[in-house]
């Protein structure tokens, strides 16, 4: 696994490798919807990079996202950061995400993961992530 991670790494020099979500599930879920084109966008509460300011997303960088063992499932880059708290999300944002229909939707299940994930405040801020998909790394012999 982390031969495969090297591996692409000098593929995509500087590239940082995360998964989505919160849990296995979610996680291959997100995934499944990057490969059909439907989420383009990701945010997290700025407080989880507090400690790791590199692991900011970048304009123009190539990141590696894992399946929930790690292994690599995507390449992405990163075509857009934006900061801007909770409450500000616009409906355009939050359908780039992929996961729901509405903004209202959108908000809900959010709450629900950011309670989940360090604690929930409607103020908070986030840093919503443009991407492109750049390669789906399924069937590829690393």
């Amino acid at each position: 696994m982390a031969d495969e991670i090297e591996d692409l790494q000098d593929t995509y020099p500087g590239a940082g490798t995360f998964r989505f979500g919160d849990g296995p599930e979610l996680c291959q879920h997100l995934i499944a919807l990057v490969r059909k084109g439907k989420k383009r966008a990701t945010c997290a509460a700025l407080s989880d990079f507090d400690g790791d300011p590199d692991a900011l997303p970048v304009v123009g960088r190539c990141d590696i996202a894992a399946n929930w063992d790690g292994t690599p499932a995507l390449v992405i880059r990163t075509t857009g950061v934006e900061e801007i708290r909770y409450c500000d999300v616009t409906e355009e944002m939050a359908l780039a995400e992929g996961e729901d229909d509405t903004l209202l939707a959108w908000r809900k299940s959010h709450k629900a993961y950011f309670k989940r994930n360090g604690g929930f405040d409607p103020e908070m801020p986030l840093v919503f992530e443009r991407f492109e998909l750049v390669e789906d790394l399924a069937g590829r012999e690393l």
